[in-house]
This record gives C-alpha cells, sequence and structure tokens, in this order.
C-alpha cells in the first residue's frame, strides 16, 4: 500500500530521514532529536526511571499512547522515536487529511503485518479531529492489539477523544518546554554544521538566545523557525558571519510567540485567567492577561462581553458604575474595533480590577431561582393580581392591595412574596 493510500506523512523509522543534513527541509525538521537521548524535555516522562524509559530500556511492548501537549513541546518526535524503539512497522496518518477509508487501508495492513508476527505502530497526528466514527474505527484495532495507537493532540483528551478509546489508551500530558530546554536547543542548531546553522556562520549572543527561548513559549519550533528565518535575513558581514541580533529576531518571530488558538482550550483559559485576576482585584495581572488575548488575535468583542458578565457578577452593587464602565467599553470597541479599541478594554479591565467587589447579586438570584423552582405551583397573592375584569375583581383580585407612592406604610406591612415564602430574604442586612 503506498503512502498517498494510507494518508502516511513519513517512512518507516527505521529508515526515516527525521534529523537529516537536507537544507531543503526547514531547520526544525532538521534537527528533530534522532534518539531518546538527544530529546530535550518532558523528563517526567522520558527521564531515568521514568514511564516511557523504562519501557524503552526494558524492551516492552509500547502501550497505546494519547500525546497531549502544546504545539512545539515534541509530540510527533517522540512519537517516532517510541516506534523505532518498539521495532516493527510505523505508519501515520494525519486526522486532517485521512478519513475512515484511509484508516481501514492502515489497519488491513496492520493486520497483514500481524499475521507475519511484525508490530505496527499506527501514529494519528491531531487525532482529535477525528470525528465519532472515525475514532470508533480504531476501537477494535487498537483493543485486540493490531496496532498500537499513538495519537497526538493539542486539545484537551478529555473532550475530544471519546472515552472508549481513552481507556484503551494512556493519556501522557508533554509540557511546554523550559527556557532553559529551549535556550539548549537554540545552541544546539546554531553549533551543528550537518543539520543547524553553523555553516552558515550565524551567532547569536546568550542574552539574546535568551530572550528568544522566552519569547517562544514554550514551543521548539517556534523557537528554530524564528531563528532560522532572522539568520537568511542577516547579511553576512565583512566577516563572513551573520551576526543576529533582537531585532531581527523579534522581526521573525511575530505573532508566533501568542501560542494562542481561538477555537482551542487556551481560550478559554486566557479569558478564565483573566477574569480571575479581575475578581482578585489584581489589576498587573487583569493587564497582563489582556494583552496576551488581544495580541494573539481575541476576537475583542469577546472579551468585552465577559467584562460586562464580571462588572455585574462579582462587582454588582458594590459599585454599579462597573457596569456602566463595561457597557461603555462593549460599545465603543464594536464601533471602532481595534487596535484603538484597546484603550477602553484596557480602561475597563483597570476599573473592574480597582472596583470593590460583591457577588450579592449572584447569590441573591440563585437562591431565589432555588425557591422558585420548589415552589413552581405557589400562586400569585390575590393583592398582586391586576383585575382587568369585573370577574377578576370580584374574585378578589387586587384587593388589599396598598399604592405606596400614596400610603409609604405599604412598603414594611404588605408582603410582596408567596405564602409558602413569607419572611424570605435574599440580600444580607435585610
Amino acid at each position: 500500500m503506498s503512502r498517498e493510500e494510507t494518508g502516511q506523512l513519513f517512512d518507516d523509522p527505521h529508515d526515516s530521514h527525521e534529523g537529516s543534513g537536507d537544507v531543503s527541509s526547514p531547520l526544525a525538521d532538521r534537527m528533530r532529536p534522532r534518539t531518546l537521548d538527544e530529546f530535550v524535555g518532558q523528563a517526567h516522562l522520558v527521564g531515568p526511571g521514568k514511564p516511557l524509559r523504562k519501557v524503552v530500556e526494558r524492551g516492552g511492548r509500547l502501550p497505546s499512547l494519547i500525546l497531549w501537549g502544546g504545539p512545539g513541546t515534541g509530540k510527533t518526535t517522540l512519537a517516532r522515536l517510541l516506534a523505532r524503539h518498539a521495532g516493527g512497522e510505523f505508519l501515520a496518518l494525519s486526522a486532517v487529511f485521512s478519513g475512515v477509508k484511509e484508516l481501514r487501508s492502515a489497519i488491513d495492513e496492520a493486520r497483514r503485518n500481524q499475521r507475519r508476527g511484525k508490530t505496527t505502530v499506527l501514529f494519528v497526528d491531531e487525532i482529535h479531529r477525528f470525528n465519532k466514527a472515525q475514532q470508533d474505527a480504531l476501537l477494535p484495532a487498537v483493543e485486540d492489539g493490531t496496532v498500537v495507537l499513538i495519537g497526538a493532540t493539542t486539545e484537551n483528551p478529555s473532550f475530544e477523544v471519546n472515552g472508549a478509546l481513552l481507556s484503551r489508551s494512556r493519556v501522557l500530558v508533554l509540557n511546554p518546554l523550559a527556557e532553559d530546554d529551549l535556550a539548549l536547543i537554540i545552541r544546539r542548531a546554531l553549533g551543528d554544521d550537518e543539520r543547524g546553522l553553523a555553516g552558515l556562520g550565524v551567532s547569536v549572543s546568550d542574552e539574546d538566545v535568551g530572550l528568544l527561548a522566552r519569547a517562544s513559549g514554550g514551543d521548539a519550533r517556534v523557537a528554530l523557525t524564528t531563528l532560522e528565518s532572522a539568520a537568511l535575513a542577516t547579511e553576512p558581514g565583512e566577516d563572513g558571519a551573520r551576526h543576529v541580533d533582537w531585532e531581527a529576531l523579534s522581526d521573525a518571530l511575530g505573532r508566533a510567540r501568542y501560542a494562542y488558538d481561538k477555537q482551542g482550550e487556551d481560550h478559554y483559559n486566557l479569558i478564565s485567567a483573566l477574569i480571575k485576576s479581575l475578581r482578585n482585584s489584581d489589576a498587573n495581572a487583569g493587564l497582563y492577561w489582556l494583552a496576551r488575548l488581544i495580541e494573539g488575535g481575541a476576537d475583542p468583542v469577546f472579551i468585552v462581553r465577559r467584562l460586562c458578565i464580571l462588572a455585574s457578577e462579582d462587582v454588582g452593587i458594590a459599585d454599579p458604575q462597573a457596569m456602566v464602565q463595561a457597557a461603555a467599553a462593549a460599545q465603543i470597541v464594536q464601533l471602532i474595533g481595534l487596535p484603538e479599541g484597546l484603550y477602553p478594554l484596557a480602561q475597563a479591565t483597570l476599573y473592574l480590577a480597582n472596583a470593590p467587589k460583591s457577588n450579592v447579586v449572584k447569590r441573591a438570584y440563585f437562591a431565589a431561582a432555588e425557591d422558585a423552582r420548589a415552589t413552581a405551583r405557589e400562586a400569585v397573592p390575590l393583592h398582586l393580581r391586576n383585575a382587568v375584569t369585573s370577574l377578576m375583581k370580584s374574585a378578589g383580585y387586587g384587593a388589599g392591595y396598598r399604592y405606596v407612592h400614596d400610603d409609604p406604610g405599604a412598603k414594611g406591612e404588605m408582603d410582596c412574596l408567596p405564602e409558602a415564602l413569607r419572611g424570605r430574604r435574599y440580600l444580607p442586612g435585610e
């Protein structure tokens, strides 16, 4: 079966081109680790004595795995290295380009391998993009051992991978790479003659290596792609070397520094961080998370909607002007958009952070809602009903109602709750 038929992305790991010196490949691809010892980061998984290291060193059967982590954390590379140590054939599918047909073809090939006593590792990149039917098609082959599945996903498997498949796999979390790890990867690329940039005479100061490591957001691919772009954009000096400075790196980095996906989990994590910072009256953190959202490309209307909610839910009657500020920001943002809209967004953020906080509105409403559910069939008291017709008046509708503007005593003496809830109070201090 051809690679085109299976949607295969790369060759069997035993003769893979990964980490080759092919200068036509991107630097991030050329610098892929060729062995587990070259792999940087994720020490909680592949460090001495850790689960995957033990499997490799002891030669045990590789379990089916779901590798969950952000972009550039090593999911694909780790899958290749594990498959190499597991032996057998490595088939790879992209869930973006493959469907049930390609999946079944790959499983048929795996069954032929199984009859020959050969293991098949099936790597599914972006497995969260498979729909339920496609994921279900994997189940029998995973369950009976026809394939060892390694799925890679940037999305939370709890929501994106069906439970039956999760129960047959181990979920391993890959963390964003630490700055020291990224700095090591960058320096390797700078010092490598065969696969890296040493042949171009590229140099970067230690300070700028650290800045790039920090700005890459735990993503090795961003770091190496930025480094390569900046190096190629830098003209050689009189000494023939390319001295890449932070300005060149920053220009190459652009928006790649913001690990933000409008449809991904980070979308909700970032807005959650903003709201919780404001609730905690931390104006500095609020501005930071706001900037992360805006600079990452979040919809400003989405942001300001959440600010409007917070203005009532968490500030409420402690400062009624908070809702006015948030509503004004929402109107202005929709009127002028970005980039100028960042000013009313920032102003509303600061106001809400510094405003006194009260969740009385929220607590009072939900207490009332609980009573409403429990007494949903409780009749409206007669004195609160409008006597629209003479029949209704004769039935007692409106009898005993007191108009508070003419009868101020009505405020404290006339009860407006149903009989079953007489005296019930939802607001503190009343």
